[in-house]
């Protein structure tokens, strides 16, 4: 029985498990709930997510990935090994060959440690494969030829910024600013304009909801719950997509200023391909209302989010072991 081909977008909001044939089969906050007593897991992703700011005191949800990076290793692997058994079933005979993305800015020792993890986890075979080159293999881009592709994948800790070429980044850059920062954002201004404090998650919704980053031609507003920072009680206070624009304002101008800088660096075949084939945006935080009319504005090339952005990477990490895979097969079949 030949082992399973499976692509994991180890992502710092969220994870998301390709198998081979099957598509993406699973797709869970990276969040895990522990006892600190007795450092047993009480929950992991979605249960666990549910826990986030409303745990008791011995109970704590943390993300054990922040910025892309693995803040802490043994709740990494603890939390890969359930995913991987969750989406492959223990059946299987043999372990699976298993492709794991990273932000393109990582260290060697960074890097080190996510191969370990999912070896620990499992894995027979480990591939390590940058962000920005599965997000654009997810989006559907021929990336084997020789013109210029320019991908801006926005995830929950890093942004990653890439040009795209024979297979291989020419010119990346990868900034912490993405969209966990977006929900920093809305929590430090619902706090400095309206004395309302509120966490994360209702920052997350806000920001799902009515979020924007360009003005919108409908205003949309909604009604948000979280305590007054005068009066210590709950308060309930009115939040338009304007307002979202504003507080959004300082993160999605670092993006462009990234995507900036990346233009400038790349050589001028290539820059002439991107302006006639445009940016594709992918990631969850594509989907933040007015990114692709705020790069566009910005740089004055045409921005579009490829399909399903959420998917991009996990998809394209998966293609990435199937045409690893294809290759030995041939090997094996002569």
């Amino acid at each position: 029985m030949a082992g399973t081909d499976v692509g994991i977008d180890l992502g710092t909001a969220s994870i998301l498990v390709y198998i081979k044939g099957k598509g993406v089969v699973l797709k869970e906050p990276s969040v895990v709930a522990f006892d600190r007593d007795t450092s047993k897991i009480k929950a992991i992703g979605e249960e666990a997510r549910l826990m986030l700011g409303r745990t008791p005191g011995n109970i704590v949800a943390v993300r054990p990935l922040r910025q892309g990076v693995i803040s802490d290793y043994t709740v990494t692997e603890k939390m890969l090994k359930f995913f991987i058994q969750k989406a492959v079933g223990k059946k299987t005979f043999r372990k699976p060959k298993i492709a794991v993305c990273v932000p393109s800015g990582v260290t060697e020792v960074e890097r080190k440690a996510v191969e370990d993890a999912t070896y620990q986890a499992g894995a027979r075979e480990v591939y390590i494969i940058e962000e920005p080159i599965a997000a654009a293999i997810g989006a559907g881009i021929d990336i084997a030829r020789p013109c210029g592709n320019m991908i801006v994948d926005i995830g929950g800790g890093t942004t990653d910024i890439a040009v795209i070429s024979l297979s291989g980044t020419v010119v990346s850059t990868s900034v912490k600013i993405a969209g966990d920062d977006f929900d920093e954002a809305i929590v430090r201004f619902m706090r400095k304009k309206h004395n309302l404090l509120i966490g994360e998650r209702t920052a997350e919704d806000i920001k799902i909801k009515v979020g924007s980053c360009f003005p919108q031609a409908e205003v949309s507003s909604i009604d948000v719950r979280g305590r007054n920072l005068v009066t210590g009680l709950p308060k309930t206070v009115t939040v338009t997509s304007e307002e979202t624009e504003e507080a959004l304002r300082e993160s999605t101008a670092q993006i462009v200023e990234a995507v900036h800088s990346v233009l400038e660096r790349t050589p001028p075949e290539l820059t002439a391909d991107i302006a006639d084939r445009g940016i594709v945006l992918t990631g969850g935080g594509a989907l933040l209302r007015g990114l692709e009319e705020l790069l566009e504005s910005k740089t004055g090339i045409n921005t579009m989010t490829a399909e399903d952005p959420m998917k991009c990477v996990a998809i394209g990490t998966g293609k990435y072991v199937e045409a690893l895979s294809g290759n030995y097969h041939d090997v094996e079949s002569k």
